[in-house]
């Protein structure tokens, strides 16, 4: 009797999530329309980038990331919270980061820039000039004297009033490299206060927002009647330009991860065998405008967006790679040389873009007051970088670290725009820096973004099969 009871349970379950995507079919045309047209801020349009990303970009930056200089991240899972007592690490299987042990990794980004300075360090100077030279691992071996000692003054040279990230001490013990290849970012598990907090935290404490005004969907705003979050959006074109774009970026970043989170899911497990998937039921849950109150189609513009930042950044920072002396040092002569090949190849096409946000029109009042709020900007999104070390699940705080690392390079390099321009073309220049791990953080986060947009279009087909 209760097997029958179970069965019709089963059934009904079944039936209602039928009817649920037959619902969701038939609504998803009034959502494209929604998730069309030019976005807010900048003069382009969602169909434009859905159709350079599928035909120009995701094919590039899929190889990229293939490649061992980009699919080998250092990185620190055991830094504390500066923020609150850590909750304890996640123990779900799926949460787990398997570090990669030191001799698979690529001989030249193991030993950075070593192998070039042969000169042995004899006093503390000449150890901290060698340190110095280890962190640089995009120098070719045929620098001369001259360039070699310029890079070490370059790697002295203190920029952390450009960055917007805390950077992981990559000579710290806890420090170890992962292959992110091996480590796919998808669905864990982890989810509930933990993982609320972090996001919470990010939202209400860094995004410029009055404790008084309350996020859509937010389980701890009150009853706002018929407002269904207007109120906030108020608020938000209320703001200037540049405070609206940090609140775009960071629910872009979201948007994105929760979007792999649905595209990688554990569908089921037999005999110890996962099968990962496309989730449609938890896509609804997350974008459904029904079930998000209108927020969901709003949601995807932002990811939209951010695409577009990092983009434009991709786009800025060509000059710094080009120069003949650069190189994706691993080791591997033949590899190095197809590794940039690919990466001017995908620079081609993101200078080609027709419809590129304009960095310009942010910090353009006075100068005052345009450096003191893009201070604050840096602090703020540095500090979200911070809150990354809070997350509970290893696999979700790799991902998170790298994704928001990425974006804080990207910033770092539209705000950079006259020190890229005097880049000199046959010697290093401490005006304008990236270390390695800030490249592949970089060229890993659009590759994410790349992906989700791209994923967004499998949801589409999918939803279109159940109509």
């Amino acid at each position: 009797m209760s097997s029958a009871r179970g069965a019709a349970r089963r059934t009904a379950a079944g039936t209602g999530l039928a009817v649920r995507l037959l619902l969701l079919g038939s609504i998803w045309s009034p959502v494209e329309a929604q998730l069309t047209g030019v976005l807010d801020d900048c003069l382009c349009d969602i169909e434009s980038i859905d159709d350079f990303n599928t035909y120009k970009i995701f094919p590039k930056i899929q190889k990229l990331q293939g490649r061992d200089y980009f699919r080998y991240y250092k990185v620190n899972l055991k830094r504390p919270c500066p923020f609150w007592a850590d909750d304890g690490h996640c123990s779900i299987r799926d949460c787990h980061v398997e570090p990669c042990p030191e001799s698979k990794v690529p001989i030249g980004i193991k030993a950075g820039s070593s192998n070039k300075y042969s000169k042995r360090a004899n006093n503390s100077k000449e150890l901290e000039d060698c340190e110095q030279a280890n962190k640089l691992g995009a120098i070719n071996s045929t620098l001369s004297n001259q360039s070699k000692e310029a890079f070490i003054d370059w790697a002295r040279y203190d920029d952390s009033q450009d960055h917007f990230c805390e950077l992981d001490d990559e000579r710290s013990p806890d420090a170890q490299y992962v292959d992110l290849l091996l480590n796919p970012e998808r669905y864990t598990g982890y989810k509930g206060p933990s993982a609320w907090r972090v996001w919470n935290s990010i939202y209400e404490e860094n995004c410029f927002k009055p404790r008084s005004v309350y996020r859509p969907l937010n389980p701890l705003a009150p009853s706002r009647g018929e407002d269904d979050g207007e109120s906030f959006y108020t608020w938000l074109e209320g703001l200037c330009l540049e405070k609206r774009v940090f609140y775009k970026l960071i629910s872009g970043l979201h948007v994105s991860i929760n979007l792999h989170l649905c595209a990688n899911y554990l569908l089921e497990e037999t005999w110890g065998k996962p099968r990962w998937g496309h989730n449609v039921k938890e896509f609804i849950h997350r974008f459904d405008p029904i079930e998000t109150k209108g927020e969901g189609p709003r949601r995807l513009k932002n990811l939209y967006f951010l695409y577009l930042i990092e983009l434009r950044a991709l786009s800025k920072v060509a000059p710094y790679f080009e120069r003949s002396f650069v190189d994706l040092y691993t080791g591997n002569v033949q590899e190095d040389a197809e590794s940039k090949r690919d990466l001017k190849d995908l620079f081609r096409d993101t200078k080609s873009f027709p419809m590129h946000f304009d960095e310009k029109s942010m910090f353009a009042g006075d100068k005052k007051g345009a450096k003191s709020l893009k201070e604050e900007f840096r602090l703020h999104f540095k500090n979200i970088s911070r809150i990354m070390d809070c997350v509970g699940c290893d696999k979700c705080r790799l991902w998170g670290k790298l994704q928001t690392q990425g974006l804080g390079t990207a910033l770092k390099i539209l705000f950079s725009e006259k020190e890229i321009q005097n880049l000199p073309e046959n010697s290093p220049s401490k005006g304008f820096q990236l270390t390695r791990q800030e490249i592949v953080a970089l060229i890993n986060a659009f590759g994410r973004l790349s992906t989700s947009i791209k994923e967004l279009q499998n949801f589409k087909l999918l939803l279109q099969r159940t109509r």
